[in-house]
């Protein structure tokens, strides 16, 4: 999700819910303790230069049981970012710890945020020498001394 879908969402919200992906919800009780944009320069395993930038949400949550951000609120602390950082409309990462620090990508079901897993991927498979294996292998017709396929062969 980018910074323009999140405050879209937020302005139709009369309140603010993440979901992790177990389908528990964070503790209504939790701050946007930053806000802030992330860049990453990274050489891929096939040798490309690679520049990556995320805005990030850090959530937390404290003893303050009482405690509740409301949409209108997150949407100030984010245009105030915008103002101030610089922002531009980027997709948005979200910390939050649970046994450990996780990160998320975001996404949105109409009433929560959704905290999505984030998965890795190789950037350079036609380099690296990993089969892509999302592509289905096809026997390759080989010709031999009787002209027709055998039934079952995968030849034809």
């Amino acid at each position: 999700m980018k910074l323009s879908e999140i405050k879209k969402h937020l302005g139709e919200l009369n309140q603010i819910g993440f979901k992790l992906p177990d389908g528990t919800l964070v503790p209504r009780h939790f701050h946007v303790t930053e806000i802030g944009k992330i860049s990453k320069k990274f050489i891929d395993c096939g040798g490309t230069l690679r520049d990556e930038e995320v805005v990030n949400f850090q959530l937390w949550e404290a003893q303050d049981y009482d405690h509740r951000l409301h949409p209108e609120k997150l949407m100030s602390i984010i245009e105030l970012s915008e103002r101030v950082l610089e922002l531009e409309d980027l997709e948005i990462e979200v910390e939050y710890q649970g046994n450990t620090i996780g990160r998320y990508d975001l996404g949105f079901d109409g009433k929560h945020f959704l905290l999505l897993n984030k998965q890795t991927a190789c950037l350079a498979l036609d380099q690296c020498g990993v089969d892509d294996n999302s592509k289905p292998k096809i026997a390759k017709f080989e010709p031999s001394s009787s002209a027709a396929c055998e039934p079952g062969s995968g030849c034809c």
